[in-house]
Order: structure tokens, then C-alpha cells, then sequence
């Protein structure tokens, strides 16, 4: 019985694991590591639209051409994490 269990638990890990990664994928974690202070107002505005409000916040956004377009007109603001 034990190693029954045993299965049993490794197989709901597996499926917690399998339900995790399949909700991230196409997913970006990004984190905003530089102030808006002194930016341009656009930069300012697309680091809003991104969702920051503070520094060091990582907000979590799909991955779309729209999100890459606006971390990519930001990059010394904001960076990809894993």
C-alpha cells in the first residue's frame, strides 16, 4: 500500500507541475529596475502600460507582439526576468 501512495503522490505533483507550466507558458515576468525620473514622457507612459507603479515590482504579462514592443522601447528600464 505504501508504495501506492507513494505513486499516487508523485503522480499529483506531476499534474500540479504540468498545470503550473501550462499556465505560464506565454508568459512574460517583468521587472521594473530603473525610475522613470528624467525619461521621456512616452517612456513614462509605456512603463505605465505596462503596469508598473513601483520599482523592483514584477508584474506578470502575456507574451505578445504588443508587450515585446513596449519592452523593447524600454529596455534600460525594464528587464525580463525568468
Amino acid at each position: 500500500m505504501t508504495t501506492t501512495k507513494a505513486a499516487a503522490k508523485t503522480a499529483t505533483k506531476t499534474k500540479t507541475q504540468a498545470n503550473k507550466s501550462a499556465a505560464s507558458a506565454g508568459r512574460l515576468h517583468l521587472k521594473y529596475v530603473r525610475s522613470v525620473i528624467c525619461a521621456p514622457v512616452k517612456h513614462k507612459q509605456v512603463v505605465r502600460g505596462l503596469g508598473f507603479t513601483r520599482l523592483n515590482q514584477v508584474v506578470e504579462r502575456p507574451d505578445t507582439p504588443a508587450i515585446r514592443g513596449m519592452v523593447a522601447k524600454v529596455p534600460h528600464l525594464v528587464e525580463i526576468v525568468p
